[in-house]
């Protein structure tokens, strides 16, 4: 017979995915119902969230559970990588397709419309970037690069910088160093999102700059918001893996939890760096 080691570990069914099944149904009705004036829909959502959180709470504990027994061997290690490593790869084609838009948009769509055949249809229209489009006059003060932005660059950088040392804390079995270290990583993860608040506020009541400014306003709040979303799903990724560090969990030889979130925290990192250089710099 196989020993267990040699086994690939098969889970027992869970209702953890119907859970989340009912929570993403909620939230999705009742969004739709609140945006159409029915005012309960906003219970509803915030019923869906608390029956998300208790999926994940769950979910997450299941599977600290299952990895503490010992129940994922080397060929599930494995697999946790190569299933990791796909999802950050549609994560990159995701924000690629959104790049992809600003690039045709400024190099193609809006100097295409500022051709002097065009001007017959929109005349006044300059195919400066950046712009709101011909049909949408709305004036608006771009954001600058060097104020916020810039502090969120550092801020995320720095961050990258501290889940690197948590980790090498953690095979030298430095368990205080790695706590620390992880608890700096989310205060800066924090500090960028309070920082992106304040500064979408700042561009509504200032700036005039909104999600409806055109092509400059959508293309803007989709990247900055799309990765303002992504780096709060990293600080409720990092916060997890934080209790686990103080619960005692992972060790220098076996802790692919851990790299699997500092792998996702780098990947946001790196697409910030876009951002900043792409959106907000050039």
């Amino acid at each position: 017979m196989m020993s267990q080691s040699a086994r690939y570990f098969i889970p027992d069914p869970s209702r953890w995915p119907i859970f989340g099944s009912i929570a993403l149904l909620a939230m999705a009705s009742g969004a739709a119902s609140w945006f159409n004036g029915w005012a309960p829909g906003k219970y509803v959502v915030l019923a869906g969230l608390a029956v998300l959180a208790y999926m994940m709470v769950g979910w997450f504990h299941s599977v600290a559970r299952e990895s503490e027994a010992g129940r994922y061997n080397k060929q599930v290690d494995v697999s946790f990588r190569w299933g990791m490593s796909w999802f950050i790869f549609s994560e990159v084609m995701f924000f690629a397709a959104f790049f992809g838009a600003l690039f045709y948009m400024r190099v193609l769509s809006v100097p295409w419309l500022g051709d002097l055949e065009h001007q017959l249809l929109w005349p006044g229209f300059k195919a400066d970037w950046p712009a709101s489009g011909p049909a949408i006059r709305e004036q608006f003060t771009p954001m600058g690069a060097w104020g916020i932005p810039a502090i969120n660059t550092m801020l995320l950088l720095s961050s990258g910088v501290t889940v690197t040392l948590a980790h090498w804390a953690l095979l030298r079995n430095d368990r205080q160093k790695l706590i620390a270290w992880m608890f700096a990583t989310i205060g800066l993860g924090l500090t960028f999102l309070g920082f992106q608040i304040y500064e979408y506020g700042h561009a509504y009541a200032d700036l005039n700059l909104k999600l409806s400014s055109g092509a400059y306003g959508a293309t803007f709040f989709m990247l900055t918001g799309f990765h303002g979303f992504h780096v709060t799903v990293g600080c409720i990724m990092l916060t997890v893996i934080l209790f686990r560090c103080v619960a005692g969990h992972f060790t220098p030889e076996h802790h692919f939890g851990f790299e699997g979130v500092a792998w996702y925290w780098h990947f946001v990192d790196v697409v910030w760096l876009g951002l900043f250089i792409f959106v907000y710099w050039l």
